[in-house]
C-alpha cells in the first residue's frame, strides 16, 4: 500500500492520502483519545506520542502534531494507517454526533444559499488543504462556521474566513454582514 503525504498551510498538520476511501460520507475530528473512541483509526493515531489531533475525510486523513518533528512522527503515522487499511476495519464504529445548527426559520433561504456556497465553492478548496469547514449558524447577519482538521489552528484560517469566505458570502448575499469562527 502506498500512502502519499502532502503538506498543508498549517505547519503542524500533514495530509495523508491512502488512495482509497477513508469515510463513506462526512468528516470526523478528534483532539483526544476520548473523542476518538468511535473511530478505531483515529484512536490508534491519537495514541502515537506527539499526535494532537486527527481529522478523517472521505479520501484523506489529516494529522496534527503537538511536540516532536514530522521526521519522527510520519513513519509512525504511516505504519498505523497502513496496518488499519490492511485490517479492513471501518474507520468509524458508530455514528458521529451531529452538530447543532442555529438560525431563525425565516432565514432558511439565506442559510440554504450559505450551505450551497460552502459545499460547492469553499469545502473543495479547504479539503485540498487538509481540512473542512462546517456551517454552525446564522444570526443578525453573521455566519458562524467551524474549522476542522488542518484548518483549525492554521495561521491563515482567519484570513481565509475574513477575506475569502466573507467576501464570497457578501457578494452573493447582501444580508451577510460578517463571518465568525466558532
Amino acid at each position: 500500500m502506498f500512502i502519499q503525504t502532502e503538506p498543508t498551510p498549517n505547519p503542524a498538520t500533514l495530509k495523508f492520502l491512502p488512495g482509497r476511501p477513508v469515510l463513506e460520507a462526512g468528516t470526523f475530528e478528534a483532539t483526544s483519545v476520548q473523542e476518538a473512541e468511535s473511530s478505531p483509526l483515529a484512536k490508534a493515531l491519537m495514541e502515537i506520542p506527539g499526535v494532537r489531533g486527527v481529522f478523517l475525510a472521505p479520501d484523506f486523513i489529516s494529522v496534527t502534531k503537538g511536540e516532536g518533528e514530522w521526521q519522527h512522527l510520519r513513519p509512525a503515522v504511516l505504519g498505523v494507517v497502513t496496518e488499519f487499511f490492511l485490517s479492513g476495519a471501518p474507520a468509524l464504529s458508530g455514528a458521529a454526533a451531529a452538530s447543532d445548527e442555529f438560525f431563525d426559520v425565516a432565514d432558511r433561504d439565506i442559510v440554504d444559499t450559505i450551505k450551497d456556497l460552502l459545499e460547492t465553492r469553499v469545502r473543495p478548496a479547504v479539503a485540498g488543504d487538509g481540512g473542512d469547514i462546517i456551517f454552525k449558524g446564522f444570526r443578525d447577519g453573521i455566519v458562524y462556521l467551524g474549522m476542522k482538521g488542518a484548518c483549525s489552528g492554521c495561521p491563515s484560517s482567519t484570513a481565509t474566513l475574513k477575506h475569502g469566505i466573507e467576501n464570497l458570502f457578501r457578494h452573493f448575499l447582501p444580508e451577510v454582514k460578517g463571518v465568525e469562527q466558532m
